[in-house]
């Protein structure tokens, strides 16, 4: 019997600077920043706030009337004011720290992930089965099945008849603006916009080479970027529609629940869905503004190139069909049972139904999901349950209030300050990460400031969506600019200077679109429940 030789592999040289996943020297100066934040004294306005009586924006336990004595009694010990500062610290300290890291990248996702709960654990900031429920929440279970469910959307080819659809009857530049792009905006409130988008960049491609054909022109730059940002611009903005567009927005269902201000399936679309086709169409208003003049080709006709693509896929039959039935049924499910049984529940009954008439199986699901990005919304989760029950989310939205102008401090300037940090962070980190961040800060801000928790908490999850001008802002961007050739010549279409060029404006338009349309429009004409 032949003995297998161990493989020999020259171990890698080590560098300080390291590349995504490890970055010593940018872990080691967060780590020091991170402790030294923990030795200094605690700011006053923290020491003050333990003992302040019933504040504010902190929901107490029991008959606890001042954080310190709340936190004690969950901790079930004793604690000075000093003691509750420092776990307030500690809190604020983490969330700065674990954003930086998800940011950065200076360890794997899996790592940070884990992290949480380890910081969490040895300064004792909630018992340890609280901090293993405060990972395992409804929410973490909903981002799980979605991305479980988007695997067998793509293992049945189901995603790819829907593009193909999409396109199939567009026939102009004037209806890929204003007929595709809200398709696709809407599409990508249900669906994954990355799966969108990485189904229709090469179809794209394809209407970009066969229009410069028709036209017996060589190359078009302008009508390539012209349908590679469309369609990111487009699938960015699908997230407001429904809590199902992303797992930023599971987060934020998440944190208002843990506010005592749950947010159901059908509450969510009636205030998100409709600044989606508004944004898209103002999206396609602005591309063709910006391209129409730039572009040689000047018969665009998507429809005759995807004829001969959705002929080849036959009839709409087999286990096609049942994951058609399986995700239209949990769009059901979701309306009318999320309310009630939350949004987990009937998520992971539709991945259990594809797994039983064998659409995917286990091994596609460990294979294909990413387990390391369930865990960034499991650790998020922990986080804002930490900062809730520390007050360091109280403290944090005081310092933010207490540093705005007066106009953006109250009410609705509330709700536009905070889609301002959140639309401007969203640039520069994951929509998820940006949401777990920012989102614990902000819902404080609420009730500090007189306006509704849900306009403030939709407000920042809205927002997150905004990531339009740097390719590192969302996956969407990455996979176009990466995707986005010239099928012959190999050429690369788009650059990074094109995502600020033509995203920063887009960003400025989509605030001018939730401001105006939204929060100062149609959300002033709809009924706000009471939160007690």
């Amino acid at each position: 019997m032949e003995h297998a030789h161990p493989v020999s592999v020259e171990s890698e040289k080590f560098s300080w600077k390291g590349g995504p996943g490890y970055r010593p020297l940018v872990l080691v100066i967060m780590t020091i920043v991170f402790a030294i934040w923990l030795l200094l004294p605690a700011p006053q306005t923290i020491l003050n706030m333990m003992t302040e009586e019933n504040p504010s924006g902190y929901v107490m336990s029991g008959k606890a009337t001042t954080i310190v004595e709340n936190i004690s009694l969950t901790l079930k010990k004793e604690l000075t004011a000093e003691d509750a500062a420092f776990k307030v610290k500690v809190m604020v300290g983490l969330l700065l720290f674990t954003a930086l890291l998800w940011g950065t990248e200076a360890l794997p996702l899996g790592a940070t992930d884990l992290l949480v709960g380890v910081i969490m654990y040895l300064f004792f900031i909630m018992q340890p089965d609280a901090i293993a429920k405060a990972y395992a929440q409804d929410a973490v279970f909903f981002v799980f099945g979605v991305l479980a469910v988007a695997v067998g959307v793509s293992t049945t080819g189901l995603d790819k008849r829907i593009g193909f659809l999409l396109l199939s009857k567009i026939k102009s530049l004037t209806g890929f603006c204003f007929i595709f792009l809200p398709s696709i905006a809407i599409s990508a409130s249900f669906l994954s916009e990355h799966a969108l988008v990485a189904l229709l960049v090469p179809v794209l491609m394809g209407v970009y080479k066969a229009s410069c054909k028709a036209n017996g022109i060589e190359k078009d730059p302008a009508l390539g970027i012209f349908l590679l940002l469309g369609l990111c611009f487009a699938a960015n903005h699908g997230g407001p529609g429904s809590p199902a567009a992303g797992g930023r927005n599971a987060i934020m269902v998440g944190f208002l629940d843990q506010y005592g201000a749950p947010i159901s399936f059908l509450e969510w679309m009636k205030y998100g869905m409709p600044f989606v086709p508004v944004m898209a169409a103002v999206v396609g208003a602005y591309m063709m503004l910006m391209f129409r003049r730039k572009i040689k080709c000047k018969n665009i006709n998507p429809s005759e190139v995807v004829k001969a693509e959705v002929a080849k896929m036959g009839p709409f039959r087999g286990k096609q069909m049942i994951m058609g039935i399986i995700l239209l049924t949990l769009v059901i499910l979701w309306i009318a049972l999320g309310e009630e049984f939350g949004l987990g529940g009937p998520t992971l009954f539709a991945v259990v139904l594809m797994m039983i008439f064998r659409i995917v199986t286990w091994e596609d699901i460990q294979h294909r999901v990413h387990f390391d990005v369930v865990g960034l919304y499991a650790a998020a989760c922990a986080i804002g349950k930490g900062l809730t029950l520390t007050g360091g989310a109280l403290w944090m939205a005081r310092s933010f209030v207490s540093a705005l102008p007066d106009f953006l401090g109250h009410g609705k300037g509330i709700v536009v300050a905070v889609s301002l940090v959140s639309g401007t962070i969203t640039n520069f980190m994951s929509d998820g990460a940006t949401v777990a961040s920012v989102g614990p800060v902000m819902l404080p801000m609420a009730q500090l400031g007189g306006a509704h928790i849900w306009q403030v908490g939709l407000a920042c999850a809205f927002a997150s969506s905004f990531a339009n001008f740097l390719i590192v802002g969302t996956p969407n961007n990455a996979i176009a600019f990466a995707m986005g050739k010239d099928p012959e010549t190999g050429e690369r279409l788009l650059k990074a200077t094109d995502f600020v060029k033509y995203g920063l404006p887009v960003l400025l338009l989509a605030w001018a679109v939730l401001w105006g349309w939204a929060v100062f429009g149609y959300w002033t004409w709809l009924d706000w429940p009471v939160i007690k």
